[in-house]
């Protein structure tokens, strides 16, 4: 485990896995957003920073804990790579405390990428949590098989 500074009003320090990205990949209907609900469950309650959850609308308002932020995409018009990206380094910018980002289905927020486009993303989140002491959780409806390491090398065991 590596153990980082975690500057959030609290100075408390706090261990985390080496990756501070993880992957969620599956076709519909094999479990990838209770896993996620139950990850952002857990976040809130062992993290001492703030927890975002992204979606595209309001389907989880019922399932995420009030203490993590719930945004929704579609009310902020994010629907590309580029303007996902933008968004959150401007949540970044403006709230320090953050130490969690889950983003659910990532292909209905934004048009289903490519794979060049998705590892690209995927590399930046990882660059990105490395300088903001960030972690990202993505999940995204797709077969696995049908990415290369790029993207894979993400994957959740």
């Amino acid at each position: 485990m590596q153990r980082e500074r975690c500057y959030n009003g609290t100075n408390a320090r706090r261990e985390r896995d080496d990756s501070l990205i993880r992957l969620i990949m599956g076709l519909k209907g094999t479990g990838k957003t209770k896993q996620l609900v139950e990850l952002v469950r857990k976040a809130v309650d062992e993290e001492h920073g703030d927890v975002i959850c992204i979606e595209k609308d309001k389907v989880l308002t019922y399932d995420i804990p009030y203490q993590a932020r719930l945004i929704h995409a579609s009310q902020y018009g994010i629907n590309s790579i580029d303007l996902m990206r933008g968004f959150i380094s401007g949540l970044a910018a403006g709230n320090f405390d953050i130490t969690h980002v889950f983003i659910d289905n990532l292909f209905k927020i934004i048009r289903p990428a490519s794979e060049e486009e998705l590892s690209g993303f995927l590399s930046w989140l990882e660059k990105f949590g490395n300088s903001e002491s960030i972690t990202f959780t993505v999940t995204v409806s797709a077969d696995p098989a049908s990415f290369g390491p790029d993207v894979t090398k993400y994957l959740a065991e």
